[in-house]
């Protein structure tokens, strides 16, 4: 029996209930990992919510798909892995399929990677998602190139600060967006080279201000609604408006014609684009590990609840006031 989190309706964080539950061997492609740290993501509020691009196929239903901790069981098939070693599990599966909210979970060998030298528990479950989600968009499938401007929204968000550190290390321009100027100097520390206050000015008029009027080479955003039509705004000729999010929760039109810009690209972009395509994944993390080992990536943890503090750490995150990581330490 291991304590799991399962919620048997959908609704907010107080539908979460810490539960002891049977949990059996390793399938064929599958591991048993004994997790030690949860990162937590915004893809599990809005699966628990109903509002996720995929619904709870049934009750009771588990959640969680980025964590770190040590290999119990290797199923069939599966080679590279084997009792005793830490990893990090990485967002490459359904929640409808496997959960790591828990003390243990089996999970597929492929969402799995080796927890390089010298990453604890915590900062292994809070590097993956962010990373590859920033490496994965801007890098791999952007091709950005040193001298670039990347533009981030949400940028005090765990990807928007790993954001900032990809592409400081590509030699990009990060210039950083932020609603309230209370997050700026933090934003300023932790790497950008500008940063745009959303409620105090428009990020299309201060980022051809600050371009010189050519624009950015990259936008990558978390938000999408109507905001995209100033974002785009901002975006070179030839430029990408990477879209990774819809934190606004509205409709996001497509800016055409009539607004008269000039050719930009669109595109929508998600982690599994990476997690799931084997060369990508390696690539990946490859980027990551060498950025973690030279210093150049550094996790930025927000705070670390308990697995008993689930309810309050979903909380905590849709209360939306968090720069960096949450994360849940199942072993204190």
């Amino acid at each position: 029996m291991a304590r799991t989190v399962r919620f048997h309706e959908l609704g907010g964080p107080e539908v979460l209930r810490l539960e002891e539950v049977a949990v059996g061997g390793p399938g064929p492609g599958e591991l048993l990992i004994r997790v030690d740290a949860i990162g937590l993501n915004r893809a599990e509020v809005l699966f628990r919510s109903g509002d996720y691009i995929e619904a709870p196929k049934g009750f009771p239903a588990t959640l969680g798909a980025e964590a770190s901790g040590t290999v119990e069981a290797v199923g069939a098939g599966v080679t590279g892995f084997e009792p005793g070693q830490a990893v990090s599990v990485v967002p490459g599966f359904s929640m409808n399929d496997y959960g790591v909210y828990a003390e243990r979970a089996v999970v597929p060998a492929a969402a799995v990677l080796h927890r390089p030298a010298g990453v604890d528990a915590v900062r292994g479950a809070a590097v993956w998602m962010p990373y590859l989600t920033a490496y994965g968009a801007l890098v791999e499938v952007g091709g950005m190139r040193a001298g670039d401007t990347v533009v981030l929204t949400a940028a005090s968000s765990s990807v928007g600060l790993a954001a900032i550190q990809v592409a400081r290390r590509v030699g990009a321009v990060p210039v950083a967006t932020t609603r309230t100027r209370a997050k700026a100097e933090r934003l300023r520390a932790a790497g950008a080279a500008e940063v745009v206050v959303t409620g105090e000015e428009g990020v299309g008029d201060r980022v051809l201000a600050l371009t010189g009027g050519r624009g950015a080479e990259f936008v990558f955003d978390a938000v999408a609604g109507p905001g995209v039509l100033d974002l785009a705004r901002a975006v070179a000729p030839g430029g990408t408006l990477l879209m990774y999010g819809a934190l606004s929760g509205a409709a996001t039109p497509y800016p055409g014609f009539e607004l008269g810009m000039p050719a930009l690209n669109m595109r929508t972009f998600t982690a599994q684009e990476i997690t799931t395509d084997p060369g990508r994944l390696r690539r990946a993390e490859a980027f990551v590990t060498s950025g973690l080992r030279d210093g150049s990536f550094e996790p930025v943890v927000d705070r670390v609840f308990g697995l008993d503090e689930i309810v309050e750490a979903h909380r905590y995150m849709e209360a939306g006031s968090q720069v960096g990581k949450i994360v849940v330490a199942v072993r204190r």
